[in-house]
């Protein structure tokens, strides 16, 4: 059993930071990233199998009850996130890395047999849960992994690629949901295992990715984390890189503790750190609001304002899609040099007035679908790389004894808060679609929100940018002084 009592000076988080990029990074992103992809999947098929569920080939289901398929999806990420959550930060990131893949994979798949409701129902919660606490121990994980120099534009990217999974989804939904092409009662099944049959690859990759060793140093583990960490040292050797030895004055005097407990994590959120949880809570809940009013609601705006048939609409989805996909990817990086608080600013400022400029041009009548979906395009190239930016706000400015259930606790709150009430608003301000202005209303709403969610991250945001999460956030393990002598390294 590990010495939780014994106190340390560990050198883990210093060697970790100070690797090169390396193949082991790699595996890092593709094992572990791979759930947002998964992610975009569930979303968007779930959302074109919908009018199928309806039809007496298939469950027969009503429009209320197909809808409700979706939010049953959206309630069990919220309480999968929280779940595991609490228990990552208590048992270790890999275990629920492994975990909460293997949950998803077997309710998915076991929902794509639905013989009633209630079966599809329950399996689709299961299958939510899966997901949701892959956003808790998967963000954690990447960001005690990777090293600090690549931390904010890996995590960015690697969020962003729910548009990825969403493209994916959109593009199998054609053949999968075509009656000429498979059984009505087929074909929407089979899209139930498309996520599993990538996971089942991903699975066997994640065997290979280790305990974090951070994680390990604060729960009395330092023998096990200094193990890990010489063998990720091996391999970068043996590419030909050379690894300066790391100075005994990077330190940190750590003595390991067990589960933190409910009443620590409130006064540390809410009393230690309480410009940091109204940052993470506006950051969350702002871009949750924004995407999920313009997301599920550019099908209706599409069909009733400009008159595209419902079979043509998801040629207008993939250039939406890539903007939002684009935006991570290329964007990303500016927030390891330019700095978080400047591009979380400014990305979330500049769509929000985008948005703005765009309502104006849709009230007067300036737009085509066309030009309508390039303004979309443009608003969210930047919106998903603010929107990436608040997980990856989350994740890193709490002390890391707490940090899976402090990314657990602000998702649930966007999803609840943000995410629940603007599809049904924005669904209801479109109309019959002959009337504009509730609609434009609602953008300048939802343009204002995210132009507010800038505007906090200019006065609250922390400079995060390429240094030591330990430096972010001291963790609640760490010693005041350094006053015992070096542990193993």
């Amino acid at each position: 059993m590990p010495d939780q009592d014994a106190a340390t000076v560990s050198l883990v988080p210093a060697r970790m930071d100070r690797l090169p990029w390396t193949r082991f990074h790699w595996l890092v992103i593709i094992g572990l990233g791979v759930s947002w992809i998964l992610d975009g999947l569930e979303i968007q098929i779930v959302s074109s199998v919908s009018p199928v569920l309806q039809q007496h080939g298939a469950l027969g289901l009503s429009a209320a009850q197909a809808g409700f398929v979706g939010t049953v999806y959206l309630l069990g990420e919220v309480a999968g996130a929280l779940v595991f959550g609490r228990i990552t930060d208590r048992l270790g990131r890999r275990r629920m890395f492994m975990w909460t893949l293997g949950l998803y994979l077997v309710a998915s798949g076991v929902a794509g047999l639905s013989p009633t409701l209630w079966f599809l129902l329950l399996f689709r919660f299961l299958a939510g849960a899966g997901i949701g606490g892959e956003y808790s121990a998967i963000n954690s994980a990447i960001d005690e992994l990777i090293p600090s120099y690549y931390r904010g534009r890996v995590d960015i990217a690697v969020n962003g690629t729910y548009w990825l999974g969403a493209m994916i989804g959109s593009a199998l939904s054609v053949p999968l949901l075509n009656p000429h092409v498979l059984p009505v009662d087929l074909g929407w099944r089979i899209g139930f295992f498309l996520g599993p049959l990538i996971g089942i690859g991903i699975i066997f990759l994640r065997r290979h990715i280790p305990e974090s060793p951070r994680w390990l140093m604060t729960h009395g583990r330092g023998e096990e984390a200094n193990r890990i960490v010489d063998g990720i040292e091996e391999r970068v050797r043996a590419s030909g890189v050379k690894l300066d030895p790391v100075p005994e004055s990077r330190g940190i005097a750590i003595r390991g503790r067990g589960t933190v407990s409910y009443g620590t994590i409130a006064r540390t959120m809410f009393r230690d750190y309480p410009s940091r949880s109204f940052l993470g809570f506006s950051m969350m809940v702002t871009q949750s609001f924004l995407y999920n009013a313009i997301f599920f609601s550019y099908a209706l705006v599409l069909a009733h304002f400009y008159h595209i048939p419902a079979d043509r609409i998801g040629l207008y989805f993939f250039p939406f899609a890539v903007g939002n996909l684009a935006g991570p990817l290329l964007v990303g990086r500016l927030f390891d040099t330019v700095g978080r608080r400047r591009m979380i600013t400014l990305t979330y400022c500049l769509s929000g007035f985008l948005l703005a400029v765009s309502a104006w041009c849709f009230h007067q009548g300036l737009l085509s679908a066309t030009t309508q979906t390039i303004f979309w395009c443009v608003i969210f190239f930047l919106a998903s790389a603010g929107a990436s930016s608040a997980y990856l706000t989350v994740s890193e400015i709490f002390p890391l004894e707490l940090r899976g259930q402090a990314i657990a606790f602000f998702f649930a709150i966007s999803q609840l808060v943000g995410g629940v009430a603007a599809p049904t608003i924005f669904a209801s301000l479109v109309g019959t679609g002959t009337n504009p202005g509730p609609l434009t209303a609602g953008y300048y709403v939802g343009a204002g929100v995210m132009f507010l969610g800038g505007i906090i991250a200019w006065f609250f945001a922390v400079n995060a940018e390429r240094k030591p999460l330990e430096e972010v956030a001291r963790p609640l393990s760490a010693l005041p002084t350094p006053a015992v002598a070096p542990g193993g390294r």
